[in-house]
């Protein structure tokens, strides 16, 4: 799928357009603390961004070639019964990479202690879309996976497959000779939040991650994990050190997806419960 009309709309613009989208009708605190927002309702670029709002693609995860014409096979806007607006519908596993740029729209303090949140929704039945291979929904990074990076995946070959939060440092800080393997860790000495039965089963389920005092150079990071608006999981006590250059770190969507994705929001601090739980119920015909 080609994708034309691409918006140039400056970002005071893009925050104008914010009242008449869905981020317009969040509550004031959480609207202030939005950095970006693609709902996807008025097209594939965000309605709301601090930098760039527009939705790349290239042929690789090394981003060596980006298209900028936004080439999406497979890729489209639709509507759904239970949402508002229109979403993303990955027909079958998404081989092009997606991204938005993240310099602006994700918050990043290189000194920290840095903090912030991720939202977004998902509509996938794992055991009938998804090939068998890891499949991340969205990936933040630079790098790559394990260097310095934001996940959110499902496992390959658990049954039912497991859903997880990576929240991985720099490489050289949690995998110094490079002699750990990631996949043979337990789940308990992975750095990642494991969910062994996620609620996924082909109906609308909201993902929520928060980071807090990362960057901070102390042993105080928290990452926890929310799945429709409940706590599914918390790491706390990790020193979580993030070398990034904003300019080239991307925030990933539908790597090896199938399935439906809608509402992707970044806020630049890391909400409480209950704001959690507002969000899960945001855009909702449920």
């Amino acid at each position: 799928m080609l994708i034309a009309n691409r918006s140039s709309l400056s970002f005071s613009i893009l925050f104008a357009l914010a009242g008449s989208a869905n981020a317009g009708d969040l509550p004031p605190e959480l609207r202030k603390s939005l950095t970006f927002s693609a709902t996807f309702d008025s097209g594939f670029d965000a309605e709301l961004a601090r930098g760039d709002a527009r939705l790349h693609s290239a042929k690789s995860l090394d981003r060596k070639a980006i298209d900028e014409s936004l080439s999406a096979p497979g890729v489209k806007r639709v509507t759904d019964t239970q949402r508002s607006g229109q979403c993303l519908h990955f027909e079958g596993p998404n081989k092009t990479a997606l991204f938005f740029k993240a310099a602006g729209n994700m918050p990043y303090r290189p000194d920290g202690p840095w903090s912030g949140t991720v939202s977004y929704f998902l509509k996938v039945d794992p055991a009938k879309d998804l090939p068998p291979d890891f499949v991340d929904p969205l990936q933040i990074t630079e790098k790559a996976w394990n260097d310095a990076a934001f996940w959110n995946d499902f496992t390959k070959d658990d049954r039912p497959r497991k859903f997880r939060l990576g929240i991985l440092p720099d490489l050289k800080h949690w995998n110094p000779k490079g002699d750990i393997d990631f996949d043979k860790l337990p789940d308990a000495e992975k750095p990642a939040i494991v969910v062994a039965d996620p609620p996924f089963r082909g109906q609308w389920v909201h993902v929520l991650f928060t980071f807090e005092n990362f960057n901070s150079g102390k042993s105080d990071a928290t990452a926890r994990l929310y799945l429709d608006g409940e706590l599914a999981g918390e790491a706390k006590g990790r020193n979580q050190k993030y070398t990034w250059d904003p300019a080239k770190t991307v925030i990933f969507i539908g790597i090896n997806y199938g399935g439906k994705l809608d509402d992707l929001m970044i806020f630049d601090r890391a909400i409480t419960a209950e704001e959690a739980k507002t969000l899960a119920a945001h855009g909702s015909k449920r």
